[in-house]
C-alpha cells in the first residue's frame, strides 16, 4: 500500500513513525515548511527535523529536538546577551548548521532533507512540501502580523489568532516527488497536526491543495481530545478563526478536503453530530506517544482504508 501523509510536527511525526513500522506500506511524509525561519543566522526547519528525528527514534522527550542533547552553545550565547528563547541543543544545532551550509552551496531544501534522511537511515521518504520560500504569518489581537516563530515560540502562542497568511504560496510549486506521491497514493493521511497552523501551509501550495482535494480517500486524524488540544493552541486557533467548537471545527477547517475523520474516544459523543457533515467519522484512542501504540493505531487505520 502506498500512502502519502501530510504532517506538521510532533503529532504527525508520531503517526508517521507508526505507519513506517508496518510491513507492506510505502510511506511518503510531506512536511510543513511554513514554520521555517532564520534564527541565530541558521536556516531552521523545525517540522522537518521533528519528523526525521522521530522516524529515526532519536527525538527528545517532548517530541522535538534530540534525545539527551546538551545546550552548551545556547548557554554560552545567553552569556553574551543573545535572546535564546528558541532553544537548540548542540546536536540539533549541527543539523541546522549542515542545512545552512548546504543551502548556501546551492542545494535545495529537498536535497538537504534527503541527505539528512540518508544519514539517519529513515524507514520512510520525507519531503518538504516545497523548496520555494513559504512562510506562515499570523495576525494577532494586537493588530500586528508576526512571523510564525515570533508568535509560537517567542510569545508562547498566547496571542489570539485573527488571521493567517502564507507568504509565497501563490507561486510555490511542490518539491520534487511531492505531486507524484500524492497522485500515486492509495490514500492520503493528514496527521493529528494543527489544521490551520501546520496543514494549511502545505495545502496553500496550489498544486498540492488541488491534488489532495481530488484524492480518492483523504483521512485526517483529529488533534483534539475532549475538544481540546493536548499541547499547543489548535482548539483556540480554530475558534478564533471563526470555526465551530470541537471536531466540527476540524471538519470545517478542511472544507470538503477530507473523506474521513478519526476522533479520539474522549470525543465519541460528538460522532452523531459529525456524520451530518458528509464525512466518515471513526472513533479510536488517538494517543500514541510511543512506537508500539503508534504502530497499533497505524495498523488499525490501514485496515480502515
Amino acid at each position: 500500500m502506498r500512502l502519502a501523509m501530510l504532517s506538521g510536527g510532533v503529532g504527525g511525526a508520531r503517526l508517521a513513525r507508526g505507519i513506517a513500522a508496518l510491513d507492506g506500506v510505502d510511506l511518503t511524509v510531506i512536511v510543513n515548511v511554513g514554520d521555517d525561519d532564520e534564527i541565530y543566522g541558521l536556516a531552521i526547519s523545525p517540522d522537518l527535523d521533528t519528523v526525521t528525528y522521530t522516524l529515526a527514534g532519536i527525538e527528545g522527550p517532548h517530541g522535538w529536538g534530540l534525545a539527551d542533547d546538551s545546550f552548551a552553545v545556547i548557554n554560552h550565547l545567553a552569556d553574551f546577551g543573545v535572546d535564546t528563547r528558541f532553544r537548540l541543543g548542540d546536536g540539533d544545532l549541527s543539523t541546522n548548521l549542515y542545512r545552512t551550509i548546504r543551502l548556501g552551496d546551492g542545494a535545495s531544501l529537498s536535497d538537504v532533507t534527503r541527505e539528512i534522511a540518508a544519514v539517519l537511515d529513515l524507514p520512510a521518504t520525507v519531503l518538504p512540501a516545497t523548496n520555494d520560500r513559504l512562510r506562515t504569518e499570523v495576525l494577532t489581537d494586537g493588530g500586528h502580523w508576526q512571523s510564525f516563530q515570533d508568535y509560537f515560540v517567542m510569545r508562547g502562542h498566547e496571542d489570539e489568532v485573527l488571521d493567517l497568511r502564507f507568504a509565497g504560496s501563490g507561486t510555490a510549486t511542490p518539491a520534487p516527488g511531492v505531486a507524484e506521491a500524492i497522485a500515486n497514493a492509495d490514500a492520503v493521511i493528514i496527521g493529528p497536526s494543527n489544521p490551520p497552523l501546520s496543514i494549511w501551509p502545505i495545502l496553500s501550495v496550489p498544486e498540492v491543495g488541488r491534488l489532495v482535494s481530488s484524492a480518492r480517500r483523504v483521512v485526517a486524524v483529529s488533534p483534539l481530545f475532549g475538544g481540546r488540544a493536548l499541547k499547543g493552541p489548535a482548539d483556540r486557533v480554530l475558534v478564533s478563526l471563526g470555526f465551530p467548537l470541537g471536531n466540527q471545527g476540524v471538519i470545517a477547517a478542511y472544507d470538503g478536503t477530507i473523506s474521513d475523520l478519526v476522533i479520539d474516544q474522549s470525543d465519541a459523543a460528538e460522532r452523531g453530530r459529525l456524520t451530518d457533515h458528509g464525512v466518515g467519522v471513526h472513533v479510536r484512542n488517538t494517543r500514541f506517544p510511543d512506537l508500539n501504540s503508534a504502530r497499533e493505531f497505524a495498523a488499525w487505520m490501514v485496515e480502515l482504508l
